[in-house]
This record gives structure tokens, sequence and C-alpha cells, in this order.
């Protein structure tokens, strides 16, 4: 497929908003804490944000019916993981491990989406795109250490490390399945399905997590923590990965996993006060160096 200049400017530009718009889940949930079930939570950010975005594109959802009655197996399977074991999941894991740990575990997509492009699709993977996953995740580590390597070895991991653990690996393979199975009708569409179907898998979950005596408490906080989930990380942060996977493709997309801790170090700077360090500088040199040489194609050599 051709893609024009617009669309690769767009494409690097999304790489990296998209970090940005994924990390105030990250942030929101290490806000929240074990104040709100982890499923309500799930269930309602999605619930909120499929309504959203029937009022912007149901109408495009309708016209393509006949395509996504087809395909309902597709969507069935990207909603179970891209929101079902990636949804819950990571707010009952971040209750019992650190931001440092889900920081590290997530480092290891890009590589998770290699390997799987590998084995199930036997997608090329270049020597110039290993050395950038190499130097992104090395970039990563130096974040995550702090600058001391001996601290990685201090890591301490918990029962809420499987949680992010599975949806880690969810998330990968949602990401490649994304890529192999694409659709002919638009992207804010085709989300719709997605979405519908997540809620439906959590529905279940939602239930028995009520029955146990969980509930959620509606009041102004509430409201506000679940249509910022809707809209930022949501609404904004999935339509962007999916159009990055649509022209980047899983492996180079994926590769956006690795500014994460970039992402967390900026806004954690901006609204917590926290300070920067020189390892950030260190880190991010890695991690853009790395990036850059994984997804930016060599100019053809003038003959």
């Amino acid at each position: 497929m051709s893609l024009s200049p617009q669309d690769m400017r767009l494409a690097y530009g999304l790489l990296f908003l998209t970090p940005l718009l994924f990390s105030a889940n990250a942030l929101t949930a290490r806000w929240v804490g074990d104040s709100m079930p982890p499923m309500a939570l799930a269930f309602w950010r999605w619930t909120l944000t499929l309504m959203f975005l029937w009022l912007y594109a149901g109408r495009q959802f309708l016209a393509g019916w006949p395509d996504f009655r087809r395909e309902w197996r597709t969507l069935a399977l990207l909603g179970f993981l891209g929101m079902g074991l990636c949804g819950a999941p990571v707010y009952m894991g971040a209750h019992t491990t650190t931001a440092t740990n889900i920081g590290l575990i997530y480092a290891m997509t890009p590589i998770l989406i290699v390997v799987i492009s590998w084995l199930g699709w036997r997608e090329t993977v270049t020597r110039r795109q290993i050395a950038g996953i190499a130097a992104a995740l090395l970039g990563v580590l130096a974040i995550i250490a702090r600058g001391n390597p001996a601290l990685l070895l201090d890591l301490d991991f918990v029962p809420g490390d499987l949680w992010i653990l599975g949806a880690m690996i969810s998330w990968a393979v949602y990401s490649v399945v994304l890529r192999h199975r694409p659709s002919p009708r638009p992207i804010a569409a085709r989300f719709i399905g997605i979405v519908a179907a997540g809620v439906i898998v959590m529905l279940p979950f939602y239930g028995i997590e009520i029955a146990l005596g969980e509930r959620m408490t509606l009041e102004p906080r509430t409201i506000g923590v679940l249509l910022v989930l809707a809209l930022i990380p949501g609404i904004g942060a999935y339509l962007a990965y999916s159009k990055l996977v649509a022209v980047l493709g899983p492996q180079r997309t994926g590769l956006l996993m690795y500014l994460g801790p970039i992402s967390n170090a900026v806004l954690a700077w901006l609204l917590l006060g926290e300070s920067i360090e020189a390892y950030h500088f260190v880190g991010t040199a890695l991690i853009l160096g790395g990036v850059a040489l994984a997804t930016v194609a060599p100019r053809p050599a003038q003959g």
C-alpha cells in the first residue's frame, strides 16, 4: 500500500502524541487507587466511550453494518483483547504493583509484537529494527534504573505484576490482529464494533463484582474520572493507535510503548512537581534514537 507524505507526517506526529494520551490512563489509575472497583471503572469507561463514538460515527457504523456483521468474530476478538483483558486487569494490577514495574513489563510489548508477527505471519524483521528496539529498551531500563543498573536487581515483583503481564500480552496480540484483519470501513466506525464487543465481554464480570458487594459511588469525582478515561485514553489514544497500526504496522507502532516512561516523566514534572534528572535525558536520547532507527526507513542510494 502506497502512503502519501501527508499520511506519513500524520503517523509520525501521532507516534509521539499517542503515548501522552495513553499516560492519562496510568496517571488516573494511580490517582484513583483502590477507591473505585476496577471492573466498574473499566466497564463504565468503555460504555461512555461507546456512547461518544456513536454520536460521532454511528451513521458510518450503520452504513457499514453488512461488513461488520461478516467480521463479527474479529470484532469480538479485538474487543476481548483490547478492552476486556486490557481494561480491569490494569486497574487490578495497579493496586499492588508499582509504576516502575508496570513500565518495565510494558517495555516488553514491542519485542513480543515482533515475535508474534514473525511466528504468526512470517513478517520480516530487519537488523535496523532489532538495533532500534535494543536501543529503545536500553533507554527504558536507564530511566527505570534511575541511571543505576544495580537498582534493576532490587526490583520486587508482586501478584499485581501478573495482571499487568496478562494485559501486556493481550495488547501485543491486539496490535498484530488489528493489522492483519483490516476492514474497508472507517476506523472510528469499526472501533464502535470493537468497543461494543468489549463492553459485552466485561458485562458478566461486572455483574460478579456487584454481587460481591463492590459498588461504584456516583459523585462528581467519579463522573470526572470516567469522562477523562473515556475521552483521552479511550477515544483519543485508541483511534490514534489504530491509525498508526494501519499506516506503520504493528512492529513500528509498538515502539511507542517505549515512549511511555518519557510521557510519564514529563506529565509527573508538569502536574506533580517531580524533578527531571540526568538519567531522564540519557534514557530519552536512547529511546528517541531507537524509535527513529526502527521506524524511519533509510533513503535509497542515489544511482
